[in-house]
């Protein structure tokens, strides 16, 4: 596999960074556009029109964050460190989806008790449940 350029001169060539590691302008062209996938060369002239600043065509929001979706997926973040750097954030730190599992757990179960604490209190208190 080639290596990825991690810096970029433009948000159009750090989000093609993403579709060439995403398997190229057929793969995601029919990805972005099913009604293609009998005629994947058509989805990628349209993707490549798309990502071409010279040109009109322009990729949705919507198609625009698939894309970096997928990437991110693959551990590709080019196109959101270019974001982040251009407008002056840190470099963006992906959240693992188990990492975020284990902390949702971790922050139900903390809730959970305190609940449980505060219940044991409002007892002692004499306060009821239903007040």
């Amino acid at each position: 596999m080639q290596q990825l350029a991690l810096i970029h001169e433009d948000f159009d060539s750090a989000l093609t960074a993403c579709v060439q590691a995403l398997g190229g302008a057929k793969n995601v062209g029919v990805m972005l556009r099913p009604e293609y996938t009998e005629d994947p060369d058509k989805a990628a002239r349209w993707l490549l029109a798309c990502l071409n600043p010279q040109r009109d065509e322009k990729l949705s929001w919507q198609q625009t964050f698939m894309v970096m979706r997928k990437a991110r997926d693959i551990g590709v973040h080019v196109a959101m460190a270019y974001i982040t750097q251009t407008i002056g954030y840190a470099d963006p730190q992906p959240i693992e989806p188990e990492d975020e599992k284990a902390a949702l757990k971790r922050a139900f179960i903390e809730q959970s008790k305190q609940m449980q604490a505060l219940f044991a209190r409002m007892e002692q208190a004499g306060v009821g449940a239903a007040a």
